[in-house]
């Protein structure tokens, strides 16, 4: 009886520390895979007690696995340590370490990363891909950033439009970030920080051909900065070949991403489009009863809020032209298409997301019509 007892004990622990570590939650982020690619969901710009940050980076991960995120890297600052002296810390790989130990038992990837953060004209930059961070703690920027080059970083411009680096609001492209380009130092700009998102930062994604992000830039926790106001973790979506780092890597250098924060959606049109089209199916078709009213029933297979405006030459019935349908849901719409038709071409224009400044994309669903 005590060897079964015994053994019942095990099972039950067993059973409990499976449930308490499996941090399932219902606000997990989900997007579908592109023709080709594997969606990633990231959040590349994020700090702990070992800069600026609040929390200890094993809540990072934690809060990463309840978000459904599959990347992360923890940037903390090189210049800026306000706790090293409650928490000294000589190596500044130490964060990373904590975080990839506790990431062990579950598919999360850890990007190893580190924040130059520099006064103007450098700024702030993240480099990722690193392998010590120690190596970069230089007092040249410009040494910091061909020292991150040698290390294989992927590296990119940190909320650009800072209003304490940058008076007016908009980023200064000046001849620092010029000759970085150049050199292959800076490959790609933050488009959403924060849940803020900034036109002429992406202007000059476009530009300069930089890999457009979006980051939470997290100090304090994900719940009460997002989560409890109501928003998703800002994210961007990397579209990668495979599930493995080198392939992320790969990805980020080659400019397939999408920046991401509630509704918004900014990326170049080539990874966008086909996005929003798998983000959105038809699920069903059918024409109302003795009417030319095609009935349209569409399944938003995200988790983020899709926002449209129809763009086709038939009008809705009973229903505005801008179309609302959250992450998860279904909504009917019924078109007005005056003879009932075999198929139909569903034109939307994404008012919420952005392939330039001020410019939504059309995307467009072939639908045959059921009988």
């Amino acid at each position: 009886m005590k060897k079964l007892l015994f053994v019942y004990i095990l099972i039950s622990c067993s059973s409990l520390s499976a449930q308490s570590h499996s941090h399932k939650s219902s606000r997990a982020l989900s997007f579908p895979n592109i023709p080709g690619f594997v969606t990633l969901k990231t959040d590349l710009h994020q700090h702990t007690v070992f800069s600026d940050g609040n929390v200890w980076p094993t809540i990072r991960v934690q809060e990463a696995l309840r978000d459904n995120l599959d990347v992360i890297s923890l940037t903390e600052h090189i210049e800026y340590q306000p706790h090293s002296e409650d928490i000294p810390h000589p190596d500044r790989n130490r964060s990373y370490q904590i975080a990839l130990e506790e990431a062990e038992d579950h598919e999360l990837i850890i990007v190893h990363g580190t924040e130059i953060t520099r006064q103007a004209p450098a700024g702030h930059s993240n480099a990722i891909f690193i392998s010590d961070v120690n190596t970069l703690m230089q007092t040249d920027s410009v040494a910091q950033f061909e020292a991150a080059k040698k290390q294989g970083a992927f590296i990119f411009w940190n909320h650009p439009n800072w209003s304490a680096q940058s008076p007016t609001g908009n980023p200064i492209f000046s001849d620092f970030q010029n000759d970085r380009v150049k050199r292959g130092e800076l490959n790609g700009i933050e488009v959403i920080n924060s849940g803020f998102y900034d036109e002429e930062s992406l202007a000059l994604a476009l530009k300069h051909n930089l890999t457009v992000l979006g980051t939470s830039d997290i100090h304090g926790l994900i719940d009460w900065d997002y989560i409890e106001k109501g928003h998703t973790r800002p994210t961007t979506l990397v579209f990668a070949k495979e599930r493995t780092k080198e392939s992320l890597k790969e990805a980020l250098f080659l400019g397939r991403t999408t920046a991401v924060f509630n509704e918004l959606f900014v990326g170049k049109p080539e990874y966008l489009v086909p996005l929003l089209k798998a983000c959105l199916s038809v699920e069903s078709t059918r024409y109302l009863e003795k009417t030319e009213i095609l009935e349209l029933t569409l399944k938003n297979n995200s988790s983020n809020t899709l926002l449209f405006e129809n763009a086709m030459d038939y009008t809705f019935y009973g229903h505005s032209p801008i179309v609302e349908i959250k992450g998860g849901e279904t909504k009917t719409l019924n078109v007005k298409t005056l003879v009932k038709l075999n198929a139909l071409t569903l034109k939307l224009k994404a008012i919420g997301s952005y392939t330039a400044p001020k410019e939504h994309p059309t995307v467009e669903w072939e639908i045959k019509v059921q009988p």
